[in-house]
């Protein structure tokens, strides 16, 4: 009898003991009592007992998977990247994994604005899916990428590519180096870009075609924050001019595919959270981009200087984000000879724009909603890939342009969105295209 209430006593003690000490060493104990109960005569006690250590070993073990098991979720954004993105600097230590992808359909209008047919075809793209993958070996230093596959598969027009690989050395809590294949620090979506940070079903026209999201570098520098303030600043392989064109300098970005060196740029940040869910800032480019190409016996080299300012808030249920952008380059009649660009084909001497766009939760106004929001929105927008083109070239006045866009998102959860917009477009040659764009998307 004695040895009944010793081991039934032993078992207490066990439970009142799980949350205070390690599942391993809990384990380690239940297994020695197990093995004393054994040598016990046969009992109903002896019986009820085996029963209730059973029934305490399924409940370390699920102790055990929980401490194994802990989910970041994506729901924070860190050091200039999306909340997927930064999964990395919220694990405690090792492997992070998230991802985000995006869906779109579009529907083109017959006709062009001056009622011309087009030849677009609608289509149905399985447009980005992303694989974040981190490691994090210590508070100090950690490794972050991103490996996108576009358009569904790389046989049929798409393709696998690395869009940010980098070491982070924290040498301080607020204060860090970070060193390999960068995003440029500048605009809006360029940083984070995945479908949650934005309202639309298509990313802004001026950061695809003046600030050439997305664009990254091989290169080096700092990041940090303190208090409100938050910067980055990175010196990285420069563009390549030698692949701009009359729509902008997106074909120049090197992407860190063998990259041109012979030119080195120079782009930071500067952002203010004057309270909390608001945020303004600017940011700055520069560098030659000539990549030590030669004409006429003298080496270009073709500065590209580019500025943003941008700003966004959000209040309750509104949504407030406006974006002011604007680029110039030197020697351009020397780059378009190098792509024998004539007439209207010209790279632009200046080219620039600015949109703001805005949305109201409506569900906001229904708490019984709960993390369910259904967003109306609308964004205005006007850029320009030619403001300005060297003596004796023209401009194409369809580089001149003015996008309406306006429709509704819904979000069953924060981290998955569907969207539906009608964009309104119009060139100064009248030849703009209007569309219906579905959008879904989702991170984790």
């Amino acid at each position: 009898m004695l040895k009944r209430f010793a081991a039934f006593f032993l078992t207490l003690a066990i439970c009142a003991s799980a949350f205070a000490q390690d599942a391993n060493d809990l384990d380690r104990r239940l297994r020695a009592l197990e093995e004393a109960i054994a040598k016990l005569q046969p009992s109903n006690d002896v019986v009820e007992l085996r029963r209730q250590i059973e029934v305490l070993g399924q409940e370390i073990e699920a102790l055990k998977t929980r401490q194994t098991d802990k989910v970041v979720i994506a729901n924070t954004e860190q050091f200039g990247l999306g909340a997927a993105a930064s999964k990395v600097y919220r694990v405690e230590s090792g492997i992070s994994f998230g991802g985000y992808g995006e869906m779109l359909y579009e529907n083109y209008a017959a006709k062009a604005d001056n009622d011309v047919r087009t030849t677009n075809k609608d289509k149905f793209d399985m447009l980005r899916g992303v694989l974040y993958t981190g490691y994090k070996y210590s508070d100090r230093v950690l490794f972050n990428s991103e490996i996108e596959f576009e358009h569904g598969s790389t046989g049929s027009g798409g393709e696998a590519s690395v869009e940010f690989a980098y070491l982070d050395f924290l040498v301080r809590p607020d204060l860090g180096v970070r060193t390999g294949l960068l995003l440029v620090p500048m605009g809006l979506v360029n940083e984070q870009h995945e479908p949650t940070t934005f309202l639309t079903a298509r990313r802004s026209s001026v950061e695809n075609a003046i600030i050439p999201s997305t664009w990254r570098e091989m290169g080096a520098g700092v990041f940090g924050e303190h208090g409100p303030v938050s910067w980055r600043a990175y010196a990285v392989n420069s563009i390549r001019g030698d692949r701009f064109t009359a729509g902008g300098i997106r074909g120049g970005r090197q992407k860190g595919a063998n990259s041109q060196i012979e030119d080195i740029a120079l782009t930071g940040r500067l952002d203010y959270e004057p309270f909390e869910g608001a945020t303004v800032g600017g940011s700055f480019y520069s560098g030659n981009t000539g990549q030590g190409n030669v004409v006429g016996g003298e080496t270009v080299e073709g500065n590209l200087t580019m500025f943003d300012l941008h700003g966004e808030a959000q209040f309750r249920g509104a949504t407030v984000r406006a974006l002011w952008a604007q680029a110039t380059i030197d020697d351009v009649a020397q780059l378009n000879s190098l792509q024998s660009l004539t007439g209207n084909k010209s790279i632009g001497e200046e080219l620039g724009g600015w949109y703001v766009e805005a949305g109201y939760d409506v569900s906001s106004l229904l708490p019984r909603f709960g993390e369910t929001s259904l967003t109306p929105y609308f964004r205005y927008e006007q850029f320009d890939t030619q403001r300005s083109v060297p003596t004796g070239f023209a401009r194409n006045p369809a580089s001149e342009q003015t996008i309406f866009t306006y429709g509704i998102q819904f979000r069953p959860v924060p981290q998955t969105v569907i969207k539906a917009d009608y964009q309104d477009a119009d060139n100064e040659a009248g030849t703009g295209l209007d569309q219906w764009n579905i959008g879904i998307g989702y991170i984790f």
